[in-house]
């Protein structure tokens, strides 16, 4: 399978590219993204329920044919054997008739960023070493693509990462996260500004042929670990996938029987990839969206607009969703609408500051999105209600909650995607259990939900308080290039 680009073909780029290739380099023509040329279909049969993760994942790479070596695919995915319980790295938990859990976050880093970047990376990593090249991989993050990526490109041969993240717009769990490791190829960077900023930093040195010449002195290409780079999505298919297999297995749905999928907005990359598995074939009525303050995906999900002119972005409680440009909407819209069209909203947007669709384009993309927003109210309300009853969810997950109830049109089992484990913003929930607005630390809080609720505190997250800092450096967003490049050139 080949892919191509969402904002048309411009020349001194291929018109088509292999799967690796658009992995190796993401950047296409007009700063668009690569999709592929067409989706594969999943027929009746597909849908086992007694496969096991590894073997669902490899099915579905296989069904997109993509020009990466057997024993490559088996050795990305042998890497979900250290998630917990490895049979099942993603299980699905039902807290209410008809609406259950897809908890993604049980791998290294305790975020669901682990699903793609863990078999990502080696695969990256692989094609690296193989051509006898050395990468700069760039990452931008809001707090979880970050210390996942760090954590599958650590010490990798012929790599070298550098990642950005926004001072004081993380937790000091994400925080330390990355600032702690201490992998010899690693560069983390807190800059001065917000993760549009960020992202903006990242997007701008892909396409900067003057960035690129520098890395080329030094014998290093350019790549990135966001899910700008389709090697992030095409795993993000995947657990859409196995949820549905889940339910199956659960006897709470036989083959055929449609649900709901239900995704905290963020950067669009879960939605994404639910969307891509729905048009595959994997039966889903409709795909929820959900957000936070920071709601310009759902203005446009709901009205066609997509206008930050006015917007401020706003720190909230579910800080991975305070985003204002989010990227994936581009890959939704150009297998819609098309090259031309998606070319001149990019355009628009970056221009103009918005973008507005006509009211039969708004009337196609709700005929597979549907969206809703909430506030911090409702998020440390929710927590505290689900965590009363036995479950205990992150804020983001929380968000989920309002779009239950108010955007199903249908009696149907609605999956909700769980993409941070509650560690990751422990003062958020003491806050919610407390009933106040304090402001907690971080280790105080994990120790009193541990207490509180009697549930253990994840390893590896209460052993980041002890160690050594790694990572000190804070600049403005007009160093950032300078600053690469000196950590490239040490």
């Amino acid at each position: 399978m080949n892919f191509i680009e969402t904002r048309g073909n411009q020349e001194g780029f291929s018109k088509e590219v292999t799967f690796s290739q658009a992995l190796l380099s993401p950047s296409a023509s007009f700063g668009g993204l690569y999709v592929p040329q067409t989706l594969p279909a999943f027929d009746a049969s597909f849908f086992d329920k007694n496969l096991s993760y590894k073997a669902l994942a490899k099915k579905v790479l296989t069904h997109f044919e993509i020009d990466i070596e057997e024993t490559v695919i088996d050795e990305a995915l042998s890497l979900y054997d250290k998630f917990d319980g490895p049979s099942n790295p993603t299980p699905l938990i039902k807290i209410k008739e008809n609406l259950f859990v897809n908890e993604l976050y049980h791998g290294p880093t305790r975020a669901f960023k682990d699903m793609a970047l863990q078999p990502f990376g080696y695969i990256l990593s692989h094609l690296a070493k193989k051509e006898g090249q050395k990468y700069l991989i760039l990452a931008a993050t809001s707090g979880d693509t970050g210390p996942a990526a760090l954590e599958s490109f650590k010490n990798k041969e012929n790599i070298q990462i550098a990642c950005l993240y926004p001072d004081g717009g993380t937790s000091d769990v994400q925080r330390l996260q990355m600032v702690t490791e201490d992998g010899k190829n690693l560069k983390v960077i807190g800059i001065k500004g917000n993760f549009d900023d960020a992202q903006h930093a990242l997007k701008t040195l892909l396409a900067s042929d003057t960035f690129k010449t520098q890395l080329e002195k030094n014998g290093i290409k350019l790549s990135a670990a966001n899910s700008v780079n389709f090697g992030r999505i095409i795993f993000q298919i995947i657990y859409h996938v196995n949820a549905y297999l889940a339910l199956m297995a659960q006897n709470e749905i036989d083959k055929g029987d449609k649900i709901y999928i239900t995704v905290p907005s963020g950067n669009f990359g879960n939605a994404l990839g639910a969307y891509y598995a729905k048009k595959m074939g994997l039966p889903i009525e409709k795909i929820l969206i959900t957000s936070n303050a920071n709601n310009v995906l759902v203005e446009l999900i709901q009205t066609g607009r997509y206008d930050i002119r006015d917007k401020k972005l706003i720190l909230t409680l579910s800080p991975a969703m305070d985003i204002l440009k989010s990227s994936n909407v581009e890959r939704i819209l150009y297998d819609m609408f098309g090259a031309q069209k998606t070319k001149a909203w990019m355009d628009d947007l970056n221009e103009k500051g918005f973008y507005q669709l006509s009211s039969q384009e708004l009337a196609r993309l709700q005929e597979d999105f549907a969206a809703t927003d909430s506030d911090d109210t409702f998020t440390k309300e929710t927590i505290a209600s689900y965590a009363s009853q036995g479950y205990v969810m992150d804020p983001h997950t929380a968000t989920c909650l309002k779009a239950v109830g108010t955007l199903e049109e249908n009696s149907l089992p609605d999956v909700l995607c769980s993409t941070a484990e509650w560690t990751k913003f422990a003062p958020t929930l003491m806050s919610a259990l407390k009933k106040d607005d304090s402001q907690y630390s971080d280790k105080e809080a994990l120790e009193y939900i541990s207490k509180t609720l009697d549930i253990p505190i994840t390893p590896s997250i209460k052993a980041l308080f002890t160690k050594d800092v790694y990572h000190d450096t804070i600049i403005d967003k007009a160093s950032i290039e300078a600053e690469i490049l000196k950590f490239i050139n040490a």
